[in-house]
């Protein structure tokens, strides 16, 4: 089975504020995409963010792969709450997360295996860039 790895950060300029967000993606161990950019527009809140992002970079993802979308992923990100609830660990309260918690499973049931990997927020900027 291939592996690929995400890396993602979203955030917001005031809560809420301008959403934007950051990912790459690689195969396993290889050199990282350059960053896709992306903005959220007004009014949205850093975990909304976080989450369109991850949805963002798994969508991306599987599409660029195609018929090889059933790959091994694992996921790198520095928000616990988007961690925590996409292992299960944490449940989703926030009614404005849970369309986007529904989102990102449906993105991540496009692989064959996805697993979450908390990282500290140092790495994030390293490795994105901001």
């Amino acid at each position: 089975m291939h592996r690929y790895d995400i890396v993602f950060d979203g955030g917001s300029r005031g809560n809420p504020g301008e959403g934007y967000g950051t990912f790459r993606t690689r195969p396993a161990g290889a050199i990282w995409s350059p960053p896709v950019r992306l903005a959220f527009g007004k009014r949205v809140t850093g975990n909304e963010a976080e989450y369109r992002t991850l949805v963002a970079a798994l969508t991306t993802l599987a599409d660029d792969l195609g018929d090889a979308a059933g790959a091994a992923v694992e996921v790198f990100g520095d928000s616990q709450l988007v961690i925590c609830q996409m292992r299960g660990e944490w449940k989703v309260r926030a009614a404005n997360l849970a369309p986007l918690f529904a989102a990102a499973e449906r993105a991540a049931a496009r692989f064959g295996a996805v697993t979450f990997t908390w990282q500290p927020r140092a790495r994030s900027v390293e490795l994105l860039g901001h």
